[in-house]
C-alpha cells in the first residue's frame, strides 16, 4: 500500500472486507447492503486519495477529476469531505484552488488546519526589509 495516510489505508480494507462479506451472503437482499458499504468506503478513498494528490503531489484539480474520472467541478465538493481539506472548505461546501495553495502553504509552513468553523485569514503581504 502506498504511504498516503493511515486513513486511506483503513478505507480499503473496510471495503475489502464488504466485498468479502458481500461474496459470502447467499441472497441478493443479504448481498445489497455489504455492497452498498463497500462502495462508500471506495468512494471515500477515492476522496482521500485525491486530497492526497493535490496536496502532496501538486495535481491540480482539474488533474485530480481526470484520474478519478470526474468533471473538475465534482472534484470540490468531494474534497471538501476529506480529513485533510474539510477545514479549508467554503461555506458552499467547495474546496477552490486558493484553498489548495492555503492547504499547502500551511502544510509547508508546519501550521495545523484552521478551525473548520472559522474560514482561514487571508494571506498578508510582508515586506522583507525596509530600504
Amino acid at each position: 500500500m502506498a504511504a498516503y495516510d493511515v486513513d486511506l489505508d483503513t478505507l480499503i480494507d473496510s471495503a475489502s472486507e464488504a466485498l468479502e462479506k458481500a461474496r459470502e451472503t447467499e441472497s441478493a437482499a443479504e448481498t445489497l447492503p455489504a455492497l452498498i458499504a463497500a462502495q462508500q468506503h471506495i468512494s471515500q478513498a477515492v476522496d482521500e486519495a485525491m486530497a492526497a494528490a493535490v496536496l502532496e503531489e501538486g495535481a491540480s484539480l482539474r488533474q485530480a477529476g481526470q484520474l478519478a474520472d470526474l468533471s473538475e467541478n465534482a472534484v470540490g465538493p468531494r474534497l471538501a469531505r476529506t480529513t485533510r481539506l474539510r477545514a479549508y472548505a467554503s461555506p458552499e461546501g467547495r474546496v477552490t484552488r486558493a484553498a489548495v495553495e492555503r492547504a499547502r502553504y500551511d502544510a509547508e509552513l508546519g501550521r495545523p488546519a484552521p478551525d473548520p468553523q472559522t474560514p482561514p485569514a487571508p494571506l498578508r503581504f510582508r515586506r522583507r526589509r525596509d530600504t
